[in-house]
Formats: C-alpha cells, structure tokens, sequence
C-alpha cells in the first residue's frame, strides 16, 4: 500500500489530531502512549503530541499487553492511540484487544483513539474510546505550537524489557532536535 501526503496536508493532521488530543483533556506535560502498525496516522500522532507538549511513548505493535500495561503505568499515560489491528506476516494482529487487556489494569488511562486499519469488528467501552475517524470530524485544523523549554520531555523510549523490567529513557525537545 502507498499513500503519499505533502506537508501541507501533513501538518493539518498533526494539528487536528493535536486539538483532539486536547479535546480529550491531554494538556503539555500529559503521557501518551502510541501502540499502532506503521500508518502515516502513527507520524501524525506522535507529531501531535509533541505540537502540544504531551511526550509520548511509542510502543512496538507485536508486544504483549503485559508489555502495554508496563510501559503505560511506568510513565502514567492518560491516552493510548491504537489500532483496530494490523498485518504481520500476512496475519492479522488484534491491537485494540490487546490493549483492552493491558488498559484494564492501568488506572491512569482515561481514553483509547482506536484508528481504522484492518476493519475488524471490535469492543468499543463507551466514555473511554473514540474512533480516530470520527473524533477528529469534530475539531478544526488550527493549532499553534505550545511554546516549549528546549529540555522539556518529547518523548520516552523503553528498552526492551528482555532482562528484567523495561527502562524508559527520556529525550528532550531541544536536545534530540539538535
């Protein structure tokens, strides 16, 4: 598949998944954690994040919901953004279900934006999750830049996890920029 986007399109989507973020109560300094298959909406919501000052995780789609659960309470997210599902290997991956697991079990996250990837039918918990295409219907395409301190959080890389307890390494705006 190929979809090809300019920056002009691009940075309207950033800013309209921004103020969707900021409709749901995500405000700079806010966790988001990002579990979703390699779409250009996984660009576009970490871009967001960092528009409105909410560093974010991003969280590789084959990983368990353990893996989720871990990752999600270490730095205290209030929003996944997911998938339906996604191919690997030519087979399907149930994102949302494996999310529903790990969110059950982290008391910080209020929503869930589940993205349209594979059209599968899914569980959606009313009050906590959002279709990514219906959502952003309701918010516009202006969002300014939240002025930031170069070392404010971007974003936190976790480690693996394969020896022990993942570790979460923080990056700076202005650090990991330069």
């Amino acid at each position: 598949e190929q979809r090809t986007l300019t920056y002009s399109q691009l940075h309207r989507e950033v800013c309209r998944f921004a103020n969707v973020l900021k409709k749901l109560g995500v405000q700079t300094g806010d966790r988001v954690a990002l579990y979703m298959p390699v779409v250009p909406e996984l660009a576009i919501a970490m871009l967001a994040c960092a528009r409105i000052g909410a560093p974010h995780t991003v969280i590789f789609g084959g990983f368990s919901a353990d893996a989720i659960r871990d990752r999600v309470n270490d730095c205290d997210c209030k929003v996944i953004v997911t998938a339906d599902g996604a191919y690997r290997r030519g087979s399907e991956i149930r994102l949302k279900d494996i999310v529903d697991e790990a969110a059950a079990q982290c008391p910080g996250v209020r929503d869930v934006v589940v993205y349209r990837r594979t059209g599968s039918k899914i569980k959606m918990k009313p009050g906590r999750d959002h279709w990514w295409d219906e959502i952003i219907q309701t918010v516009d395409a202006d969002c300014p830049a939240a002025e930031l301190d170069s070392e404010h959080p971007l974003f936190i890389l976790y480690t693996s996890g394969t020896t022990g307890k993942p570790k979460g390494i923080l990056h700076s705006t202005g650090g990991y920029l330069t």
